[in-house]
């Protein structure tokens, strides 16, 4: 049984690291380990927690970009309406470039979620994939990138690679945010717009996973992690409202490094830590 302590930890844990490119799947893995927890990662229902701090980050990214997403929605619609996808109608085509980068991921996720996660949801894979992790984001910022593309202006093909890239957060330790913002830097995007792409792919993804897990916490079993869960989730929105508002902040002028050297340092010091 989780406790309310260990459920707000864990929330606000989830909330910074879905959203930082450092991978919050792999902190959920290693977290416990390097506090004892391990007996919690057991539980089946321990996955519903999580998704449920997920579905919190989700709702929390729908608000926050509430006017893109209402603009979005109204492009997509005008574009059903037309049967074309006009070249002025720039939300018209976002709409369509972000059905195209989901459905990889999605495709993808259904296929080797449970394969990967009973291969590689320990420890020890989760603190090796947390280094390479900041080793992709390191390699991502010395590559040479064309600039000056904004998301618009992304291809169909660049569409489905930078979606592709998220599938990479199937392994604990990889981020799914890092993956993106590096594929949206490949593509020609600004930090600030590879972040705010990053952002918006994510959240169909979030919010769909959460919804097909969060039902099995209404079993009788999974009742007893409501309450944690609710708290959880809690913590978890407020945290990645205040990530949101700083990441967004940051990358007006700032770059993946810092974020790289920490994944590497703190995949080598958790291995150190839960070894020795």
């Amino acid at each position: 049984m989780i406790t309310i302590l260990q459920a707000v930890l864990l929330g606000v844990l989830q909330g910074i690291t879905e959203l930082f490119p450092i991978s919050s799947l792999g902190h959920s893995v290693i977290f416990p380990a390097l506090f004892g927890w391990e007996e919690l990662q057991k539980d089946p229902l321990f996955l519903n927690f999580l998704v449920g701090t997920h579905l919190a980050t989700a709702l929390v990214l729908i608000v926050m970009f509430w006017s893109d997403w209402r603009e979005i929605a109204k492009g997509f619609f005008r574009s059903l309406k037309q049967r074309r996808i006009s070249s002025q109608d720039a939300n018209a085509k976002l709409a369509w470039l972000l059905i195209i980068g989901t459905i990889p991921a999605g495709i993808l996720g259904l296929l080797f979620e449970e394969p990967l996660e009973a291969l590689f949801s320990t420890p020890d894979y989760a603190v090796m994939f947390l280094a390479l992790n900041g080793v992709m984001l390191l390699i991502a910022e010395r590559l040479p990138k064309k600039s000056g593309t904004h998301i618009e202006q992304t291809t169909w093909a660049q569409s489905v690679g930078v979606g592709a890239s998220q599938a990479l957060a199937l392994f604990p330790g990889f981020s799914r945010t890092g993956s993106t913002i590096v594929g949206g830097l490949l593509v020609g995007l600004s930090h600030k717009d590879a972040l705010r792409y990053s952002f918006l792919l994510a959240t169909p993804i979030i919010a769909a996973a959460s919804l097909l897990k969060l039902p099995e916490l209404f079993t009788d079993h999974g009742k007893a992690f409501l309450l944690p869960t609710l708290v959880g989730a809690v913590a978890a929105g407020s945290a990645a409202y205040f990530a949101v508002k700083f990441l967004t902040d940051y990358f007006q002028t700032k770059t993946l490094k810092p974020f790289g050297i920490y994944c590497i340092i703190a995949g080598l010091g958790a291995w150190l830590i839960i070894h020795i």
